[in-house]
């Protein structure tokens, strides 16, 4: 193989899964796609293998293989015809969880298949019984919102209406899920005529050759990276600190085996599933267990299927990793993903201790609400994840408010907030002293007040780590809990980590996410660093 083609070749895919998310991203109407980016695209072969994604969420790239694969064994490649476009969302048929609205579209050249476009977008509402569809105390999946196993939403080209209106009709905001569906159509349309144009520049037999060598490239780094690290068992659990219905931890434990250019993650001792929503299905477990592969070895490898072939990982059905139908997952991808990362970093920080991080805050802090817009006098629902504090390094500080981890968004502007939904953004700023000092600090948290301009408003948490705290490493000290509560005239509503309550007007809801831990002795902290903390209004307080 040519090593400027191979690069060429690499950074070409690349390019059309990036390209697909910038058409996603303007195309689409909701602050949360086109504001937050909270989408994913990607291109697999028609062996279901992942060729190339573009540098989005975590927990969407290494579970949307499954969905092709579900595609394809629900319809059979022969019954896929130019033109379909798949839509599916059901996490127990290939999705994550029900806002996350997948759809898949093959690929034609000269009359055959030779690869799908598939993309990811997190839809701010698909019914359910709370706005958001991301409901803290649901205890089964019919009450997260709409199910979609794999359908054809389009056909040869053409819109399927009814299937559209159906969707569109369990929906509290059906002209913005229209907008956003129209927006992910557009996007694997335009990966379609990219991917077609890559073939007619290098011909149909040279692409599908890179396309394996690039696999295999992949592995080959893997494995060398893998074998850089000491052959043992590692092990660690961390806990969930309830799941919205039963006030209790619940333990995820995993087991790290690394033998020569092998590893392994095993899950067989974590506990059964729970009643509430912070099941996480497979792919999401697996998305998990593939960042932190790619995190402790080298993100420049390629991100292909070929990239994880020597990780095996056991998750037994019917655990908080793998749970039978039909228990709520909704937590699962936002909350409990975080976690399974948590724990195997922490499994492996006693083998490589410098590539891993302290725990960053642990939680999405996924917020909802929604209601009746009084200047349109049309449903609203609005949902958000907040940044907070990544974990500290072996060698520098955390960092301050950021999204970490399973999540890759961004930060929706208060003007945008503002001007579509009846709220004002009172208070956005980071929470001081809550990064766990060490030698290296821990990020802090975020705190956002939200004051309510209409008469009335449902709202809702799911989050994480406002009771057991992220942990430091090497000394370092835990991270600060998050906490949530509403201010009525002056007094205090606590929310817990997962709750619903109904605002009224003139009512504030505050928000704050968690900090992280940090790294190392804190009495061996630089003093320069600690002047540069107190002088921020980030450190009020030393040891």
């Amino acid at each position: 193989m040519d090593p400027i083609t191979l690069e060429v070749m690499k950074n070409s895919l690349i390019g059309i899964s990036e390209e697909m998310g910038v058409t996603l991203k303007r195309a689409s109407y909701s602050p949360n796609i086109k504001e937050r980016n909270d989408f994913s695209c990607a291109i697999f072969d028609i062996d279901c293998r992942m060729v190339s994604q573009a540098e989005h969420l975590p927990v969407h790239l290494g579970s949307m293989i499954f969905s092709v694969k579900q595609a394809l064994e629900d319809f059979g490649i022969d019954n896929i015809e130019e033109g379909d476009q798949i839509i599916l969302n059901d996490p127990y048929k290939g999705g994550t969880h029900l806002p996350d609205i997948t759809l898949i579209s093959p690929i034609y050249y000269k009359g055959n298949i030779v690869a799908f476009s598939a993309n990811r977008a997190h839809h701010a509402d698909v019914g359910g019984i709370s706005p958001g569809s991301m409901s803290g105390n649901a205890t089964e999946i019919i009450q997260e919102g709409l199910r979609i196993p794999p359908v054809k939403l389009y056909e040869r080209g053409t819109p399927n209406d009814g299937i559209l209106k159906l969707i569109l009709a369990n929906t509290r905001t059906p002209k913005e899920r229209a907008g956003d569906l129209r927006a992910q159509v557009a996007a694997n349309l335009i990966a379609g005529r990219r991917f077609i144009e890559l073939i007619n520049k290098y011909g149909l037999d040279t692409v599908i050759e890179y396309i394996e060598e690039l696999m295999n490239y992949s592995e080959r780094r893997t494995r060398l990276e893998i074998e850089e690290i000491p052959d043992g068992q590692y092990e660690f659990s961390d806990y969930m600190e309830g799941d919205g219905i039963e006030d209790r931890v619940f333990k995820i434990h995993v087991n790290v085996t690394v033998k020569g250019k092998d590893m392994k993650f095993d899950f067989s001792e974590t506990d059964k599933q729970a009643k509430g929503p912070i099941n996480a299905v497979l792919p999401v477990t697996i998305s998990a267990a593939y960042y932190v592969l790619r995190c402790i070895t080298d993100p420049t490898i390629p991100p292909n299927s070929g990239h994880y072939r020597p990780l095996k990982i056991n998750a037994p059905k019917g655990t908080l990793v793998n749970p039978d139908f039909p228990a709520p997952v909704a937590g699962g991808n936002v909350e409990t993903s975080q976690r399974i990362v948590d724990v195997l970093l922490g499994a492996l920080a006693k083998a490589v201790p410098e590539r891993v991080i302290a725990a960053c805050n642990g939680s999405m802090t996924n917020i909802a609400m929604g209601g009746i817009h009084p200047e349109t006098n049309e449903g609203f629902a609005y949902y958000e994840t907040l940044g907070g504090g990544f974990g500290a390094r072996y060698n520098k500080d955390g960092i301050d408010g950021i999204h970490c981890h399973m999540t890759n968004t961004q930060n929706t502007p208060i003007e945008a907030l503002e001007e579509k939904f009846p709220i004002r953004i009172e208070r956005y700023a980071l929470r001081e002293n809550t990064g766990g000092l060490g030698k290296y600090r821990g990020g802090c948290g975020i705190e956002r007040r939200i004051k309510l301009l209409a008469n009335e408003m449902k709202v809702s948490i799911l989050a994480e780590r406002h009771v057991l705290s992220p942990y430091g490493l090497k000394g370092g000290m835990e991270g600060t809990c998050g906490e949530s509560y509403i201010l009525r005239k002056g007094k205090k509503i606590k929310l817990r980590s997962k709750d619903a309550k109904t605002m009224k007007k003139g009512d504030t809801w505050v928000i704050g996410s968690p900090g992280a831990g940090g790294y190392g002795d804190p009495k061996e902290r630089n003093r320069e660093l600690i002047t540069k903390d107190l002088k921020s209004g980030l450190l009020i307080k030393i040891c």
